[in-house]
């Protein structure tokens, strides 16, 4: 039995224990939310928490159950997880996903590490603003989850626990009050809570271990960190701690006669700016080796094939990056880039209890 079988079974068995409980007065006493004191990991940027929005321990474990829930699909088949598997580093393995109908997306499911952090839009697009508004999408998107957002919010109205964690989450006084922001904000919470700050390099950073010599060398390469070591370019984009610099870029995976001929717009198709066209978010390297296939549209099985488009210099266009040129690395430099990836791999993240299917 698969764990979106689990959760649906879960949720129906909620439902079906009394659909007349969600009218005005089932709770007699009001409940106020704990709040969860927020730190950021040392040499971490400040997260930004909506002041709407506070983390609290109730809003938090609601999210986590609403994220793995099939709930909010047409079919009650999909569950955020089911893109977002925690063991990928909350990616799904796929180059593009397939949604409830059947039907494939367009672009690669991005790893949501560190995703409270990302505060230039979310999406390989950056067309959200924000994790609440970024939630919204998924469920209406007939490509992936293929509902509408009045039948998903009835569903959870008519689970008598689901509406008891509602209320324990944002006070709310009886079921209607349940809506799709309350659902957006309880998601948001506990995606915010997905850091990733353990990792080898994370422990060499605070001298509590030590890189190998070929993670040493790959290190060094990745920063461009001695002139007498070959040039990889790499950190301009992927800048730590995060391992992404937050912005969009242009880093020649596609090809087109002109900026207008790309055949995924990229962020140009958000803001409508022309040198906009073809520039993606820079997604994180943390947990790299675990999240193939690489680039928005998952054309890259393999870190290899992603280290031999780098060094070919990609295709040309107005607004590619600068970064991205023709690369000179050998065999062993680039073992030793390999090497130094492996030190991006969180095994704490990736095994916390704390971001498990809680059904």
């Amino acid at each position: 039995m698969t764990s979106t079988t689990v959760a649906r079974i879960c949720f129906w068995c909620l439902a079906s224990a009394g659909l007349t409980a969600c009218g005005t007065g089932i709770f007699e006493a009001d409940t106020k939310p704990t709040p969860v004191v927020w730190k950021d990991p040392a040499g971490f940027p400040p997260m930004v928490i909506p002041l709407d929005n506070p983390l609290t321990e109730e809003g938090i474990a609601l999210g986590r159950r609403l994220f793995y829930d099939p709930v909010l699909s047409a079919d009650s088949s999909m569950s955020c997880a089911t893109c977002h598997i925690p063991q990928l580093a909350f990616t799904d393995g796929k180059a593009v996903s397939e949604g409830v109908v059947g039907l494939e997306g367009t672009r690669s499911a991005m790893s949501l590490v560190n995703i409270g952090y990302y505060h230039t839009g979310l999406f390989w697009d950056g067309r959200s603003p924000s994790l609440e508004e970024q939630a919204f999408h998924p469920v209406r998107d007939p490509k992936e989850m293929a509902f509408n957002w009045p039948e998903a919010v009835r569903r959870l109205q008519q689970a008598p626990q689901y509406v008891r964690w509602f209320k324990e989450a944002f006070s709310i006084r009886n079921a209607r009050e349940i809506d799709s922001l309350l659902v957006a904000k309880a998601l948001a919470q506990f995606e915010r809570t997905l850091v990733s700050s353990n990792t080898k390099f994370d422990r060499v950073m605070r001298e509590e271990a030590a890189f190998t010599l070929a993670e040493k060398r790959g290190w060094t390469i990745f920063f461009d960190a001695s002139q007498e070591m070959s040039v990889s370019e790499c950190n301009h984009c992927h800048v730590d701690p995060l391992f992404s610099d937050l912005h969009y870029h242009n880093n020649g995976v596609q090809q087109a006669p002109v900026l207008e001929g790309f055949a995924d717009p990229g962020q140009g198709g958000v803001t409508g700016n022309r040198f906009d066209l073809g520039r993606f978010r820079v997604p994180t390297l943390r947990n790299v080796l675990l999240t193939a296939p690489y680039m928005h549209d998952g054309r890259f099985k393999t870190m290899d094939e992603v280290l031999d488009h780098y060094a070919s210099g990609g295709h040309a266009a107005e607004n590619l990056n600068a970064n991205v040129r023709k690369l000179y690395l050998s065999a062993q430099d680039r073992a030793d880039m390999m090497a130094f990836f492996g030190t991006l791999t969180d095994t704490v993240f990736l095994r916390n209890p704390a971001f498990q299917n809680p059904w």
